[in-house]
């Protein structure tokens, strides 16, 4: 019998890390609890989350010396295991070996919600196929945060999670939702945010977006405004610093725009004398519509 104190969520006993895999539970497994923690402030950790990486056997963390700084400010003395995107496979059969000896565990990332973005999916899935029950302990999420003070609707929105790191494959992907009617919300890491925003305009248009960094930290940056406005702020920096979350404006204004006001200024460029391309990029600009979608537009006009 363990001396840690029981989980008023559910039993468990005490685990063992490393060494051979424990023995099957004859009570059953137990209980994967998926932890949102903060994106940056310690304090936006919820009350059941504490209680929670205070009462499982053991805590899955991304990074074991982020999430131990969370562990001191609040006196949670639980073993910890590194949980992270190069080993998942190979840890999460160990933590599913010690759930099906009947020991809660927690999975938490260096911040927000593990299994977006981040490491989880996998030991989720491995833990649906063995029938473990898996539990979600909602929070802070980076996400939510920028939407909530966006002070304009970016809804409905399609998540996109990190874009490509690849330039070929972020335009092409970029190029492929340039006409839906969503915003567009991303994370971007910060040696990427200037190449990527810029890639949005060229492919978007000049939409309106909001973008923010550091959320909760004391370096907090939060712009809403248009793409081209926040790579003018991104330029005004040496270099970027955090993570940043962006959320672009849908196509809904694109479909009223294409009628007879491009069509006006695409027959305006070409009367006087600009060529295909400088047209396209001047009515792209002119109109905050993306530069593929007016391309097609003047292709047509000038073959006319």
């Amino acid at each position: 019998m363990s001396s840690r104190k029981k989980t008023s969520e559910r039993p468990q006993s005490q685990a063992r890390i490393g060494g051979e895999a424990p023995a099957a539970s004859l009570a059953g497994p137990g209980t994967l609890y998926v932890v949102a923690t903060p994106i940056g402030n310690l304090e936006d950790i919820t009350l059941r989350a504490v209680r929670v990486l205070k009462e499982v056997a053991l805590i899955a963390a991304e990074d074991t010396r982020c999430t131990r700084k969370l562990l001191t400010r609040y006196g949670i003395g639980t073993p910890v295991v590194s949980y992270y995107r190069e080993k998942e496979a190979e840890r999460g059969r160990e933590i599913v070996g010690h759930l099906l000896a009947g020991r809660d565990v927690a999975l938490v990332s260096d911040a927000g919600t593990p299994g977006v973005s981040d490491p989880g999916a996998v030991l989720v899935e491995l833990c649906r196929a063995q029938e473990i029950p898996v539990v979600p302990i909602p929070g802070p999420s980076s996400l939510t945060a920028l939407l909530s003070v966006a002070g304009r609707p970016f809804t409905p929105f399609l998540f996109l999670g990190f874009l490509p790191s690849r330039a070929g494959e972020r335009r092409k992907l970029l190029a492929s939702l340039a006409g839906i009617p969503q915003a567009l919300v991303f994370f971007e890491s910060p040696r990427r945010a200037r190449s990527s925003l810029a890639d949005c305009l060229e492919l978007l248009g000049d939409r309106e977006a909001l973008a923010a960094r550091e959320l909760t930290k004391v370096h907090e940056e939060i712009r809403g405004e248009s793409l081209s406005g926040l790579l003018a702020w991104l330029a005004d920096r040496e270099t970027v610093k955090g993570e940043l979350v962006v959320a672009v404006a849908g196509a809904r204004e694109e479909r009223g725009a294409r009628g007879g006001d491009l069509r006006g200024l695409l027959i305006s460029c070409r009367e006087s004398g600009l060529t295909l391309r400088d047209a396209v990029k001047r009515a792209a600009g002119e109109l905050g519509l993306s530069r593929s979608a007016v391309y097609q537009e003047a292709l047509a006009l000038w073959k006319e």
